[in-house]
């Protein structure tokens, strides 16, 4: 029978989805969930493992009734034997069936321990090399002026001391509409930056999509978005020159997490000294816009944010 889960296609951040048909098997993409999952169950499974196999050893050299290393046999056991001029009973005592079975329990028991120390270095391993990118966003976005009009603004910031070179950031807006036969669909529209790219990401960036008459968000307000459950997407690469890796982020901001009439208050300020300081306290801080009848001061502001 088909398993039903619930998944996110394109956010649906509060109904969901559910898949008719697609059978999860967690056990078939073991490798993947132990990569990708928490070092605590990485460090159950393993212990489950080890521990179950020991017992199972233990259980089988119980049932040979071994009294230890010298009980056990082998083919190799019993030309050692001769070569060294045994006795026929010691021979013997080499080649019986208990000696023999204690012997392949023995190296089965050593090559699973090996396959064991293998399999559990090199996923170790491969949880260490997994590269994860630092950037830090913004808990809200924010819509208000910008530039004489008004904008959709959010802001990242560089948590690592290296460079981010060559970033470049990509926005979308998913959300529930009609086609043409009126039947519901989920759709997905790209949001053209004022600046989509940077050569060298230090510190900060707030990237900006204007709102003009071509944009899918005009005309649209917030009763509009939550009511069609829409999502902006946010996806980041660059090439980080401490890792030599390029990296990729990516944050959503659902409808409940768009401040309307609202801007970042400024992180940007200058130190007695003439240097200049970005002060990230204030990295997720929102006021409100500034009146209409300001716009030079706004603008001044959201600059300098």
């Amino acid at each position: 029978m088909a398993d039903l889960t619930h998944t996110r296609v394109f956010g649906q951040a509060t109904r969901g989805l559910v898949a008719i048909g697609l059978r999860r098997r967690p056990l078939a993409d073991l490798y993947h969930l132990l990569v990708t999952g928490p070092w605590a169950r990485l460090c159950a499974v393993y212990a489950l493992v080890y521990f179950v196999t020991a017992a199972l050893f233990e259980a089988a050299h119980y049932a040979l009734g071994e009294a230890g290393p010298a009980a056990r046999g082998s083919a190799i056991a019993a030309l050692v034997a001769l070569a060294r001029g045994a006795s026929r009973d010691e021979v013997r005592a080499a080649l019986a069936p208990r000696a023999l079975a204690a012997g392949l329990v023995a190296g089965a028991e050593g090559f699973v321990r090996w396959a064991e120390l293998v399999i559990g270095a090199g996923i170790v391993l491969a949880k260490f090399s997994l590269l994860r990118a630092r950037v830090l966003f913004s808990e809200v976005a924010v819509i208000g002026p910008h530039r004489g009009g008004e904008a959709l603004q959010f802001r990242m910031a560089n948590e690592r001391t290296s460079h981010v070179v060559d970033a470049k950031v990509s926005v979308m807006l998913v959300r529930d509409e009609l086609d043409d036969e009126g039947e519901p669909v989920r759709r997905a529209h790209d949001l053209p930056l004022v600046r989509g790219g940077t050569a060298l990401f230090s510190h900060a960036w707030t990237a900006a999509h204007p709102i003009g008459p071509a944009s899918p968000l005009a005309g649209a307000d917030g009763g509009a978005l939550a009511a069609a459950e829409a999502e902006i997407i946010v996806t980041f690469s660059g090439y980080d020159e401490a890792l030599t890796r390029v990296i990729y982020a990516r944050h959503v901001y659902p409808a409940a997490r768009i401040r309307w009439g609202a801007r970042f208050a400024p992180i940007v300020r200058t130190l007695p000294d003439g240097r200049r300081a970005v002060d990230y306290r204030r990295f997720h801080e929102v006021v409100e816009a500034e009146p209409a009848g300001r716009p030079e001061r706004a603008r001044r502001r959201a600059r300098e944010g």
